[in-house]
């Protein structure tokens, strides 16, 4: 410890320490902390890891229902499918990291997010991202969407999961803060379950996976912080992953724990051994003893501070049975992967850090993790949103041209193209659907994903919006047939520092515990990412939504490409609700007016029908209607089928509005489905028909091989 840096006003402050946690510190220790103390401390506390701003409100969320497992706090999510099989889910973000290193930075975010599903027990069977960037004209954007999407799918096609679904938006708001979220879902038996709470006193700490070296040193710390111009300093704190590596520590990892060797088990990501040896311990209620000389080094002349605090890839900790030692250090050997007995567990609240017989930290466990500080920040209510006036005139087509040949709204096959969809060979819908669809193998039942969020709606109308997530993602899974069971969130805003922002995290958590209450999607998993911001300007709030639903027969899926000759009915009632929409974002470079208004009852009601119409054999195909309105969902379905579509005459509203709670259905049975509906009490109308080579919008018309091209080269164009 005596070349350890003088502990000054400016090394606290660089740890992310504000005044008031330094002194809740020292109280807590007593004392002044070494140098390696400091850097645990600093680890712990932060946003990343502790939630300190975030923990009230994330406790209002709902997270209980009968198909509910395990709900938040662990590693994943897990929900019950039947058959004593679980989907075990989650989803994270690698924003700042993907911002100075892209490729890695992305790709690392894949590793961790799959770590945290087979971690606990579930082999991945399917993973999604939602990928938010700035504006074209921005000089970072190009790069970072070319680097960002090479690394997600290097990553994910290397290590062997399909890539099923996601979103790519682009909006000025990220132009110096891109949002890297990623999803993973893996499938485990009801009765094979692991979870990270140590238990029993002096059982052995094992070191699991690939050797620690210096990179990812202070990441959850820079992931705590806003950007500003020295944001290249921060290079150094972007890991770097190695997919096979990982691949191998799945294996090892899934046939170690059949020896029957595994207490506990848990990731090594944000703040890497630190993180992990605390948790395990705090959830145990056991105190935590090691020895760094044991860990498994890659560099030479580490110090404690550096082991503690490198997020090095590819790395789990496990509480071992000491009578199954042999075994499980096989299985290890086998794969080639190091296996190293680095601590013990302890009876006392401590956490003691030993390097070559010298004292590094010796701190109260439960302080760094379970006692960590919280905050009640202040917050204000984001002001009502002005009517919106000067509603203009569109020609429908025109409208259709503008939207679909904008990046937002084009086709993103150059993105989901690069990563694959197919590997295990179960993927029944693929990427570019409402939702991604997976058979659980060898069954006759499938498994839907979806990823959802609109950031404006959630600007304009936190509350709405943040309702709006949820809905839409209920309305991808029963648009393509599955009913809908669990979400998870990552929850992206600025400064939560900032009453208006904080105010924006608030409404928005409301907003989706409304939703999620009444759509029964409880949260089961989940992870706040705060301080995305660059000089003070913060991005979009962007709570994103990742969604998992259940089809239990592969008769359920519901496709979305319709037959010519289909008559198409529209569920739902239309308004003509132009606030903050697609069109006028994309024509108008308009953000006015308020979010749509969200009326659950009717969202459930819709999607429940939907559902049963496909049951009942009433429906060929079916597409949510969200961004861009019946005039976009329309063609996307035509587009889809290479087949025409005539959609009945009416008004700019009409065409472009966002009222929620509809879907398009295409039938060769138009008038049994609107007697059904009608019956069912849902909202109903015949407002078009499939067939020939034309788009007809009301008395306009443009031939569909025209919009096909539009639509697939809008993204190309401007990223190669």
């Amino acid at each position: 410890m005596s070349n350890d840096p003088e502990i000054t006003q400016d090394l606290i402050e660089a740890h992310g320490l504000n005044a008031e946690e330094w002194q809740m510190l020292l109280d807590t220790i007593g004392r002044a902390p070494t140098y390696t103390e400091l850097g645990i401390f600093s680890a712990m506390w932060n946003e990343h890891c502790s939630y300190k701003s975030s923990k009230k409100w994330l406790r209002t969320l709902p997270t209980e229902g009968p198909q509910v497992i395990c709900g938040p706090g662990e590693n994943a999510g897990i929900v019950d499918i039947g058959d004593g099989d679980a989907i075990v889910f989650k989803m994270e973000s690698h924003n700042h990291p993907s911002y100075i290193e892209p490729y890695q930075g992305a790709a690392t975010g894949v590793g961790g997010i799959l770590r945290d599903v087979f971690t606990m027990g579930a082999r991945p069977i399917a993973a999604m991202n939602s990928l938010s960037f700035g504006d074209f004209d921005h000089p970072k954007t190009k790069s970072l969407i070319n680097g960002v999407v090479e690394g997600v799918g290097g990553y994910g096609n290397c290590f062997g999961v399909p890539t099923v679904g996601g979103e790519v938006r682009f909006h000025s708001a990220y132009n110096g803060n891109c949002l890297v979220n990623a999803f993973a879902a893996g499938l485990a038996k009801t009765d094979s379950i692991f979870y990270s709470a140590a238990s029993g006193v002096g059982m052995p700490v094992v070191y699991l996976g690939a050797k620690t070296g210096r990179d990812g040193v202070g990441g959850a710390t820079m992931a705590s912080a806003e950007f500003d111009d020295s944001i290249e300093d921060k290079r150094p704190t972007v890991q770097v992953g190695d997919p096979f590596t990982e691949k191998r520590l799945m294996e090892a990892t899934l046939e170690l724990m059949q020896t029957g060797a595994v207490i506990s088990i848990q990731d090594m990501g944000a703040a890497g051994l630190t993180c992990s040896a605390v948790e395990m311990g705090d959830k145990g209620n056991l105190g935590v003893k090691l020895n760094l000389e044991d860990v498994p080094q890659r560099e030479e002349n580490m110090t404690a501070y550096e082991m503690m605090l490198s997020e090095s890839q590819e790395r789990m900790l496990m509480v071992l049975k000491p009578e199954l030692e042999d075994a499980a250090r096989a299985v290890f050997d086998k794969w080639d992967l190091d296996f190293a007995i680095v601590g013990e567990t302890i009876a006392e609240d401590r956490f003691l850090v030993m390097h070559n017989g010298e004292v590094m930290a010796d701190l109260p466990l439960k302080a760094l993790s379970g006692t960590a500080p919280e905050y009640d920040r202040p917050w204000v209510e984001t002001p009502p949103a002005a009517a919106l006036t000067d509603i203009p005139s569109v020609d429908p087509i025109s409208g259709l041209e503008a939207l679909v040949g904008s990046p937002n709204y084009c086709s993103k096959s150059w993105v989901y193209e690069q990563y694959d969809s197919m590997v295990m060979a179960d993927t029944l819908v693929r990427p570019g659907s409402d939702a991604g669809v997976v058979r659980i193998h060898g069954t006759n039942k499938a498994v839907a994903f979806t990823s959802d969020v609109s950031p404006r709606y959630c600007m304009a109308n936190p509350f709405e919006g943040g309702k709006q997530a949820v809905a839409e993602a209920f309305r991808n899974l029963s648009a393509t047939g599955a009913l809908p069971l669990a979400t998870t969130d990552n929850m992206n805003f600025g400064n939560p520092e900032k009453p208006e922002i904080m105010g924006q995290f608030v409404g928005c958590i409301k907003g989706i515990g409304e939703a999620v209450s009444a759509l029964d999607m409880p949260i089961v998993s989940g992870n706040v990412s705060l301080y995305n911001e660059t000089d003070g300007t913060g991005i979009l709030p962007t709570p994103t939504i990742g969604a998992v639903g259940l089809l239990a027969d592969l008769s359920d899926v519901i496709k979305n490409t319709p037959n010519d000759g289909d008559t198409l009915v529209m569920i739902g009632n239309t308004d003509g609700h132009l606030g903050q929409s697609a069109l006028l974002k994309e024509m108008f470079d308009r953000e006015d007016g308020d979010a749509p208004h969200v009326d659950l009852a009717a969202e459930k009601a819709a999607g429940e029908f939907v559902r049963s119409a496909h049951k009942a054999g009433l429906i060929t195909a079916a597409h949510d209607i969200s961004d861009g309105g019946l005039a976009v969902a329309a063609l996307e379905m035509a587009m889809s089928a290479n087949v025409g579509v005539s959609v009945t005459d009416g008004d700019t509203g009409w065409f472009f509005g966002e009222d929620q709670a509809r879907y398009l259905l295409a039938t060769k049975a138009g008038d049994d489905l609107v007697t059904a509906a009608k019956a069912a009490g849902v909202p109903v109308q015949i407002v078009g028909k499939f067939g020939g080579d034309s788009v007809a919008m009301g008395s306009t018309t443009k031939v569909l091989s025209d919009f096909i091209e539009i639509h697939a080269g809008a993204l190309h164009s401007r990223v190669v």
